[in-house]
């Protein structure tokens, strides 16, 4: 079906376009336009088969290295004299283990289609050939008449041709918390997707009311298949931490080429070697420097982080989103439900000329009314009792409280009154009985307004509320201090000013009246010489957990920004007084929809609240912002989110009242609701990246370390001071436990007082890389300082010697690596400072791994195999100073680091946000 502006055109018009009538189509015409406009549903684009998807996961540069060192290690140790399988077998188990949960994660991403397929009905009431009946969804065509009455789900777009009433629950695709009045009148063809009051859309439900429609698209063609597109259509952006890993990867896989290289011509030259026992040579001291574990810790440090989430009420759906956070500079949030409660409240009244605050928020029955701070109680005749009667008895839901949780069943706007009328003592059950209603004149889009008849002891009351200026219409008298008069037109103008004051600030106001009648069948004479009692202001309220949220973010280098469907006066009501709107712009779908994508990345760091926004706008600002160069997190619950959910770096969805779409298409999902739980995420996420951080310092300083150890050894001619299966030992038993104990390393004090990290930067900053340097260093100079004085100096025969001296080299080796691993607790400050006892898992894990390498030094049937001698106290003594030496050496190079300055210039990895205040960006000025 051509893409035409439906909610533009007349329903004649639309029929006559569509081919149909009232009558509905004929089952010949259905069955011609299923062939030609398909089936209602989802089209699936080819999909990528699930053995592609799992070798796609081979594509990272460290997974290809590692399985040329596997098979590096298996030639040698086929060829070699050891004969060491282990080597090779355990770095194929390490990249079987990384590929595995990386294809696990990637084919549950592509469950978010399959969750927006059942938000569509299954069955649909239609007219075909003058009869109703009922059709399964798929079977929908355009120009089919939909029958809709309360609780349906609607299947398809349409635009309505007959309405009684109607109220469309459209918040899974608007975002709007209140529900939608709907009508026939044709509106503007740049109408917001929740202005075109004239149409209903496929994934919402009924919420009031009935009418008729007749179907202008189905499938791909509806706004929620142009979702499901764009779904298909977003590519995931890669997230910090990989591109920083593949840039290690690439890194090392030069370095490799180097090492091999420089050591081949160091043994050409030095030993004299042949040509294989040379090449052997340089491919091994090149796998020495491979991190075989690396991928296994980080996986282990992103699970545990989001165990530790979990606990915090965020539950991760891709690991490696986690650390995204802890470099997140944008927060894109939709308003209802996020940072607002999704409950409808009432916060001012006006009657008797004076203004009421009521207190109270949600759906709990609790709460005060104070004029001028006094608090005041509704006396039987008063205006306000006669306010709050009309707000219980004209008014068709319920207050339900379940497990001690209050809830609205109907209509969230009616359910405020409800609870408006509950905080007086007013029950709209007792009030039903004492005044049963006896008639009605239902609401519709075009009357915005809705009147009861109730009988009473003293004669029949009519009870209305509606627009003010449609009840103002219908009232020529105003009750004032419990006694009626005449209500001038100046006394109108006055009101409707007062109104537009209270919807400046964001608050939906209803007009209130009531009329004593004798006959309820005249509607047009019930609602004529009424009289007005006063207004009811509500709004959806913010959470006030949000607020402090907000506060923390900023402090953290933040930007938290509002993206919702809702009014421009509403969203920016809240914004204030969530304090996310300040000094920035607040833009609308329709300025948004004017700007290229140019003219949007130029304004958009300088935005605060969007209104009036579409699915598509919101991908655009995400995008927008991605292109400035920020770290983006989206949140929201609706289908409408789900899009920019996929796109946006971190996308966090409400697991409470988020759709499934949203959920699925999600990083990272909020089991509270609360935006709270964000704060705690991103300090989570600083957190695990700074622990894979220590993890990669330590691993590379003590790989590197062994890398100088032994071209040490070739430059200055000595024999081997480690054996193969000493280094495989040291690589994997004694590493492995302290490099993943450092994933259980609390976090700094401070570190959500910092601005975002700079995720251009990467791990691999200058402080990590002298650091690292530095360690490598000293660690190969002071192994091979013990290992030259116990091959020369020990007093021992030269065979004696080299066993003592492996030996020895061996033993300092495993500890002046325990001691590496406090130094890179941090790259700038002193163990001392961070807490020498503070981590209790890596202290168990120094203990053990030195206690696991006891065996091989002392028990005889290991001594042989792994080429050790019993030490005495006298050598431990030796090996407890060279690796003190180096931990003092360290901690003193840090004091000096420190005292030049360097953590204030080159030291700080950290960048101020742009846009926020210490930033340098000119287009956010």
């Amino acid at each position: 079906m051509e893409q035409l502006n439906w909610h533009n055109l007349k329903t004649t018009e639309a029929l006559e376009i569509l081919g149909s009538s009232l009558a509905g189509l004929s089952h010949i015409e259905v069955e011609q336009r299923l062939i030609r406009y398909g089936r209602n549903e989802f089209r699936r684009e080819k999909r990528i088969p699930a053995w592609l998807m799992f070798l796609g996961q081979f594509r990272s540069v460290l997974i290809i290295i590692l399985l040329m060192a596997a098979a590096i290690s298996a030639v040698l140790a086929a060829i070699g004299d050891d004969n060491n399988i282990w080597d090779p077998i355990i770095i194929v188990v390490v990249v079987i283990v990384s590929v595995v949960l990386g294809f696990v994660q990637e084919y549950r991403a592509e469950r978010a289609l399959q969750a927006l397929k059942e938000m569509m009905s299954p069955t649909s009431a239609v007219i075909r050939e003058g009869e109703e009946v009922v059709v399964p969804s798929r079977d929908l065509v355009p120009g089919d008449i939909v029958v809709l009455r309360t609780g349906d789900r609607v299947a398809a777009d349409a635009l309505l041709l007959e309405v009684t009433g109607l109220k469309m629950d459209e918040s899974a695709l608007t975002g709007e918390s209140v529900t939608s009045d709907k009508g026939l009148p044709p509106v503007p063809v740049d109408a917001a997707l929740g202005d075109r009051k004239n149409m209903v859309y496929a994934g919402t439900s009924v919420a009031y009311g009935k009418g008729k429609a007749v179907v202008t698209a189905t499938g791909m063609a509806t706004e929620f298949g142009k979702i499901a597109g764009m779904l298909q259509g977003v590519e995931e952006a890669r997230t910090p931490l990989q591109v920083s890993l593949d840039r290690f990867g690439k890194l090392m896989a030069i370095s490799l080429l180097a090492v091999s290289a420089l050591v081949v011509v160091l043994v050409l030259v030095r030993l004299k070697l042949g040509v294989l026992e040379m090449l052997i040579w340089g491919v091994s001291l090149a796998v020495v420097v491979v991190p075989e574990s690396l991928p296994v810790i980080v996986t282990v440090t992103l699970a545990f982080g989001v165990y530790r989430m979990a606990q915090k009420h965020a539950l991760v759906r891709k690991l490696h989103a986690v650390e995204t956070l802890g470099c997140t500079t944008f927060i894109c949030s939709d308003k209802t439900g996020t940072l607002t409660q999704n409950q409808m409240t009432v916060r001012k009244l006006y009657t008797d000329g004076r203004v009421i605050d009521v207190s109270g928020t949600g759906y709990e029955p609790k709460g005060e009314f104070r004029r001028n701070g006094d608090i005041i109680v509704p006396s039987e005749a008063s205006s306000l009792q006669k306010l709050l009667q009309i707000s219980a008895l004209c008014n068709d839901a319920s207050l339900v409280s379940t497990d001690g949780t209050w809830s609205i069943r109907g209509d969230p706007t009616e359910g405020a009154l409800i609870v408006l009328a509950a905080k007086a003592a007013l029950d709209r059950a007792s009030l039903a009985e004492s005044f049963p209603r006896v008639a009605e004149i239902p609401f519709s889009s075009e009357r915005k307004m809705m009147t009861t008849v109730h009988q009473t002891p003293d004669g029949g009351l009519a009870f209305s509320k509606g627009a003010l200026e449609v009840v103002l219409e219908a009232c020529d008298r105003i009750c004032s201090e419990g006694h009626e008069r005449m209500l001038p037109a100046e006394e109108k103008r006055g009101l409707l000013e007062i109104n537009s004051q209270m919807a400046d600030d964001g608050l939906r106001v209803l007009g209130m009246a009531y009329k004593p009648v004798v006959d309820s069948r005249a509607p047009e004479e019930v609602e004529r010489g009424m009289v007005f009692v006063g207004l009811v202001a509500m709004i959806d309220p913010p959470r006030e957990e949000a607020k402090q949220a907000i506060q923390m973010c900023q402090r953290a280098g933040m930007k938290a920004v509002m993206i919702t469907g809702d009014h421009r006066a509403t969203a920016a009501s809240i914004a204030r007084e969530l304090g996310l709107l300040q000094e920035g712009l607040v833009v609308g779908g329709a300025e948004l929809e004017e700007m290229t994508d140019q003219q949007l990345e130029a304004v958009v760091e300088k935005i605060e609240v969007y209104a009036r926004v579409s699915p598509v706008h919101k991908l655009r600002v995400v995008e927008a912002l991605q292109k400035r160069g920020h770290v983006v997190a989206m949140t929201g619950d609706g289908v409408n989110d789900a899009p920019a959910l996929k796109r946006a770096d971190i996308g966090v969805a409400m697991g409470v009242t988020g759709t499934d779409v949203s959920k699925e298409a999600a990083h990272m999902v909020l089991t509270d609701d609360n935006f709270a739980s964000i704060v705690a995420a991103v300090k989570e996420g600083r957190g695990i990246f700074g622990n894979i951080k220590k993890s990669i310092m330590y691993l590379l300083s003590c790989h590197i370390g062994e890398l100088v150890l032994m071209v040490v050894a070739v430059a200055v001619g000595t024999p081997l001071p480690l054996v193969a299966v000493q280094l495989l030992f040291v690589n994997i038993a004694t590493d492995g436990p302290p490099a993943l104990a450092l994933a259980f390393d609390p976090p700094d004090r401070d570190i959500m007082e910092r601005p975002p990290r700079d995720r251009r930067k990467g791990i691999f900053t200058w402080p990590v890389t002298r650091l690292i340097v530095l360690i490598a260093i000293l660690t190969g100079v002071a192994t091979f300082g013990v290992f030259y004085w116990a091959l020369h100096y020990s007093g021992r025969t030269a065979d004696e010697a080299i066993i003592y001296a492996q030996a020895m080299c061996f033993v300092t080796l495993v500890v002046i690596e325990k001691f590496t691993a406090l130094s890179c607790r941090s790259e700038r400050d002193s163990v001392f400072k961070v807490g020498l006892l503070s981590n209790k898992w890596l202290l168990l894990a120094i203990l053990g791994t030195i206690a696991l390498s006891l065996p091989l030094i002392y028990v005889p049937s290991l001594q042989s195999y792994f080429h050790t001698f019993s030490l005495s106290m006298a050598d431990w003594g030796i090996v407890i100073l060279a690796s003190c030496t180096l931990f003092v050496a360290v901690e003193m190079v840090k004091l000096f680091w420190r005292w030049r300055g360097k953590r204030f210039s080159g030291l700080n990895e950290c960048q101020p946000l742009r846009g926020v205040e210490g930033g340098t960006d000119k287009a956010a000025a």
